[in-house]
């Protein structure tokens, strides 16, 4: 599902709101997880999951197409982590071909 896609469910299922609402909706949770990864927080969404960061530390990584060795710096990288109430609703559906 991409945001529009989002916009236009959320649009559909609650009329009392105008597309242009349901937009800064959006943009607004999502600017606010971002803000909060930022400066170093974690976000929790209950029954859906966590979003923290996780540390690289540097480390001496190879470039594929030539093989010659490329240092990769330290980073902080966003993680997300399943609750366990949409892990064992993700589980229940039947899979299809990726």
């Amino acid at each position: 599902m991409t945001r529009s896609e989002l916009i236009a469910r959320l649009t559909s299922h609650y009329p009392q709101l105008i597309q242009k609402d349901t937009e800064l909706i959006v943009a607004e949770i999502l600017d606010a997880i971002q803000t909060t990864l930022a400066q170093g927080g974690r976000v929790e969404i209950r029954g859906f999951g966590s979003f923290g960061l996780i540390y690289r530390s540097p480390r001496i990584g190879r470039n594929p197409k030539t093989g010659e060795s490329v240092s990769v710096p330290e980073k902080w990288v966003p993680h997300f982590k399943a609750s366990k109430p949409l892990l064992e609703r993700v589980n229940r559906l039947p899979q299809k071909p990726c």
